[in-house]
């Protein structure tokens, strides 16, 4: 039987994926510490946020895509873009802002002259992971609100029953799926996030493995690692089962509200949008108007780019083999399939367990080269994914044809699939290159000394109080994420297209 030429490759990046968990489990065995009293804390604190969370972002995200799938709204499209628009700003960057907002002495007792209440710990940790979480919610339940037939609305309808009946009788039960399915994405985002419980003061797993690994206790840093890794490791295996549900297209639900509705829509989500985005620019622009830009060297700018750059091409390289062998075969997918735990890997566990890996090769140990090998790890699904896309929807016969005329496999794949795939690639490329930009947790454990970016500069001007230096490198991480979300939704767009 004939190896697929992309399968050595394929099985490489899994194993190398595989590595930190490898790493994690020796770190571990020399910790005296499995499960204690703190232990306890650390794990309420974390299934407490990611509980309030989850709760929070259905709580805003289905009425949102109730909203957005079958309100007929003007200027709809605008509306679409504005509730999906948190996810253009990394929630580290929100809990920053929120933080010196809210209390006494924030920006907003400052300027108004009247107190609120201070945002920090469990509270204020899970409203900022709601506010920048909700849209996940959102659009997984608003796809699968698009896929239903109205035709049963209106029967129940004509039996009878209320909208709101309809609401909860009808439609909710047959968006259960993509209600999970969003939800469990929040949930996996939640336990992830270093920054938030961070800035908001709350010793949550990914918290206290940053403190334990500033303490040089890497043994208890990795017990911790892995105990964050099983609850992962669940949450994917509850994600793996849900399928959503798949219904014959039939005419949409269209709802006019009127001018007394439209107002009450607008006043019960306006401010979780003037939180999530109105007041961080805002404070980004009064901390540029106060402090300028000429306490901001540009050459973090500059690190920033040169890092991400070259992690989207070392990531495109490996996710080219990784994508055709997934098309192969079986053996293929589940190579594909390892690659996506490094996805799962929250940042800070990535990072603690390339720590110890670059201490056992001495000549990796706080180079550039380790940081990039951490991004590729972390973010090698989303290249695997847009180039596996765009490869599925390749003609076949084209590389067929190729072969019989003569062409070796090699020709046939620069002269055909690689030119027609290239969409996808850059597609892929991009998106790596936007998300390390916005990577906080790996960056710090591992970069270079003297090797600031602009999320670590973020994080360097909290820790020190100098609050109006975060405005520049603030308002670029803000852009730069907006191209993303750019990204993602013109591919949402062109697959609706497609099929």
């Amino acid at each position: 039987m004939r190896i697929p030429p992309s399968y050595p490759m394929a099985l490489l990046a899994a194993l190398i994926t595989l590595a930190p968990i490898c790493i994690l489990m020796v770190l571990a065995s020399d910790s005296s510490s499995y499960f204690d009293s703190h232990n306890l804390a650390i794990l309420g604190n974390t299934l407490a946020l990611m509980g309030l969370t989850v709760l929070g972002s259905i709580l805003i995200g289905v009425p949102l895509a109730f909203i957005s799938a079958y309100v007929h709204l003007p200027f709809k499209k605008a509306w679409l873009v504005l509730f999906a628009a948190p996810l253009a700003i990394p929630s580290y960057i929100g809990a920053f802002t929120l933080y010196a907002a809210f209390g006494p002495g924030g920006e907003i007792n400052n300027l108004l002259g009247f107190e609120t209440p201070p945002m920090y710990g469990l509270s204020g940790a899970a409203i900022v992971m709601t506010l920048y979480t909700f849209p996940f919610v959102m659009m997984t339940t608003r796809s699968s609100l698009l896929s239903l037939d109205a035709s049963m609305v209106n029967a129940a309808r004509t039996l009878g029953m209320s909208m709101t009946q309809s609401v909860f009788n009808v439609i909710l039960p047959r968006v259960v799926n993509g209600i999970a399915a969003g939800s469990l994405l929040v949930a996996l985002y939640t336990l992830s996030d270093f920054g938030t419980p961070a800035m908001m003061r709350l010793d949550t797993f990914t918290r206290v493995i940053y403190v334990e690994y500033n303490a040089f206790a890497l043994g208890r840093a990795a017990m911790l690692s892995l105990q964050l890794m099983v609850i992962v490791g669940f949450l994917l295996l509850i994600e793996s089962q849900i399928k959503t549900a798949t219904e014959r297209h039939g005419r949409p639900l269209i709802l006019f509200p009127n001018k007394l509705q439209l107002g009450a829509i607008f006043t019960l989500f306006a401010p979780v949008l003037l939180l999530a985005i109105g007041l961080p620019l805002a404070i980004f622009f009064i901390w540029l108007a106060r402090d300028g830009v000429s306490n901001f060297d540009f050459t973090i700018a500059w690190h920033s780019t040169y890092a991400s750059a070259l992690a989207a091409m070392v990531a495109v390289i490996v996710a080219v083999p990784v994508a055709h062998a997934a098309l192969s075969g079986k053996a293929g997918r589940i190579m594909e399939r390892v690659t996506y735990f490094g996805f799962g890997i929250p940042g800070i566990v990535m990072g603690t367990a390339l720590v110890y890996g670059g201490l056992q090769l001495p000549f990796l140990y706080q180079t550039l080269g380790l940081l990039i090998i951490a991004y590729m790890l972390r973010f090698l699904p989303l290249a695997v994914g847009s180039i596996r896309t765009s490869t599925e929807h390749l003609d076949p016969s084209l590389v067929k044809s190729a072969r019989v005329l003569g062409a070796s496999p090699r020709e046939a794949f620069t002269r055909i699939t690689l030119p027609l795939t290239m969409r996808g690639i850059v597609a892929g490329g991009a998106l790596v290159f936007l998300e390390s930009m916005r990577e906080l947790e790996a960056t710090l454990l591992l970069g270079p000394t003297g090797f600031e970016t602009l999320s670590t500069y973020l994080w360097r001007v909290y820790e020190a109080g100098y609050f109006g230096r975060a405005a520049i490198p603030g308002l670029l991480l803000v852009v730069i994420s907006a191209c993303g979300l750019a990204i993602m939704m013109s591919g949402e767009k062109r697959n609706q297209f497609e099929h």
